[in-house]
């Protein structure tokens, strides 16, 4: 691990004076038991117990965790009447999980929390009490959606029960991490899925990188927003099976909706408190999806919605701690997948357009190609060419990620951060979509060629310009200020 530079932390805001910080462990206090996000875990004796910056709890061990609660239910535990028919007809040897616990989990698509995950559900990797924790381990506890429950979220967090449409089974979950000392005051939580269990400080955060520009009549109440990004976003799968539902947003269109929101917040004249708590929290995200990618994450590509939102957080992590090979994602590892590269390229476009969007699945970066070519690149085509799945990557187009991208490129562009993000393409593609002139005249052909494809003046979710949130279209108009859009 490459030690970190020891600097005096800037409080609250870039314009507040340094102060200094106790740069030794804070106090710990000993304790049989912690709480958080409604999850206890009890332990064999009393610990030190500390609490990172961002509020989560850690312990210095070893340490044996005797008891959770909610209890871990397997097996015959889980009541017939919680077992769902898609779970019943999918988990073999009625390995039925419920509230499960993951220590270490690994940075690929497979986890333990419930047996009603689709996809990803491996039951080997379960923990249950007594779970011994030694000092870099990380103990990730869920709470577990009952029959009929369902999910209580500010923003997108999925609507009807644990089987309804893509919804994970999964409610709530909270990370209790083992350290060999206590830590300072400003450390970070190590990322739940970084076997190095490095440890950031908020000492270091770069706080005069943040403008202080004035706030729209748009801007929401960053109250909300501090509860988004309050918790641990639990992600290491796909399609939202893991995703806690009320931890974070669900569908992947909303993850990067909510990323381009609280990254324009980080860029106004707030309450300072507020701000700063805001600040960490969206770092501490970075941190988690950046321990993902260290330890081997093949990362979340395009298809649909879905693969939206998951970069944006790891640049602007590494741009604030002043860490480059963060802040840079797609350099530091040429091969992960991110839905908003694979998802956008060059090239010559029926409308005119050189900046273009790749399809519903794109272009991947570990193997430069179409791995499904009836989703890659389509535009270069006249509507009338196009396959009836060519005809649904422009739907996902115009109404699932080009308007949730719209923040994330602004706030990059404030931050003077394009080259950090190493996809000029995306960048582009959101001045085309925002500027574009001529939007009306395209739908009315594609809709000419495809009458079942409604992009009438009514569906204006579809329209070119459209940034979903007043918000994000508010803070465009007054500072993105892009060239005059010309096709060519």
């Amino acid at each position: 691990m490459r030690p970190l530079p020891t600097l005096a932390i800037l409080f609250l805001s870039a314009l507040t004076a340094p102060a200094a910080l106790p740069h030794g462990p804070a106090p710990t206090t000993p304790q049989r038991s912690v709480s958080q996000h409604g999850i206890t875990w009890t332990f064999d004796r009393d610990v030190p117990v500390g609490r990172f910056i961002n509020g989560d709890f850690y312990v210095v061990g070893p340490v044996t965790v005797v008891a959770l609660d909610p209890r871990t239910l397997v097996g015959p535990e889980v009541p017939e009447s919680e077992l769902g028919t898609r779970e019943k007809a999918r988990v073999r040897n009625a390995t039925w999980v419920r509230n499960g616990s993951m220590r270490n989990p690994p940075a690929r698509p497979e986890v333990a929390y419930d047996s009603g995950v689709r996809n990803y559900f491996k039951p080997d990797l379960l923990a249950v009490p007594p779970i011994r924790l030694q000092p870099g381990d990380r103990l990730v506890s869920t709470i577990s959606f009952k029959v009929g429950e369902e999910p209580n979220f500010p923003y997108h967090g999925g609507r009807g029960s644990r089987e309804h449409h893509d919804n994970s089974p999964i409610r709530v979950a909270a990370v209790l991490t083992c350290l060999a000392q206590a830590q300072p005051a400003d450390a970070f939580r190590p990322s739940y899925g970084d076997s190095e269990a490095r440890i950031y400080l908020g000492r270091n955060l770069r706080r005069d990188l943040l403008p202080r520009l004035p706030p729209p009549p748009e801007t929401p109440d960053l109250d909300v927003w501090l509860r988004v990004f309050e918790r641990p976003w639990i992600n290491t799968c796909f399609f939202g099976f893991d995703q806690p539902m009320e931890n974070m947003p669900h569908y992947g269109q909303w993850v990067g909706q909510a990323q381009s929101m609280g990254g324009l917040l980080l860029m106004l004249d707030l309450d300072p408190a507020k701000k700063e708590q805001l600040m960490i929290r969206m770092v501490q995200v970075g941190i988690d999806y950046w321990g993902l990618v260290r330890n081997g994450h093949r990362g979340w590509p395009g298809w649909g919605g879905h693969g939206s939102g998951r970069k944006f957080p790891i640049v602007l992590a590494g741009l604030l701690l002043g860490d480059p090979e963060m802040a840079a994602p797609s350099r530091t590892f040429p091969k992960v997948e991110f839905g908003e590269d694979n998802q956008t390229l060059y090239g010559e476009g029926w409308t005119g357009a050189r900046a273009l969007f790749a399809g519903h699945s794109g272009i991947q970066r570990a193997s430069g190609t179409a791995e499904r070519p009836h989703w890659g690149p389509y535009e270069h085509l006249h509507p009338s060419q196009w396959t009836a799945q060519q005809r649904q990557s422009e739907a996902y187009r115009r109404a699932n990620t080009s308007s949730s991208w719209v923040g994330q490129a602004l706030t990059l562009r404030l931050l003077r951060a394009e080259q950090a993000w190493d996809h000029p393409a995306f960048f582009d593609y959101v001045d085309r979509w925002m500027t574009d002139p001529n939007d009306r005249d395209h739908r009315l052909e594609i809709m000419r060629h495809h009458p079942g494809f409604n992009l009438d003046d009514r569906a204006r979710h579809t329209h070119q310009g459209n940034a979903w949130e007043p918000f994000v279209r508010s803070m465009w108009d007054r500072h993105a200020s892009p060239p005059p859009y010309s096709p060519r």
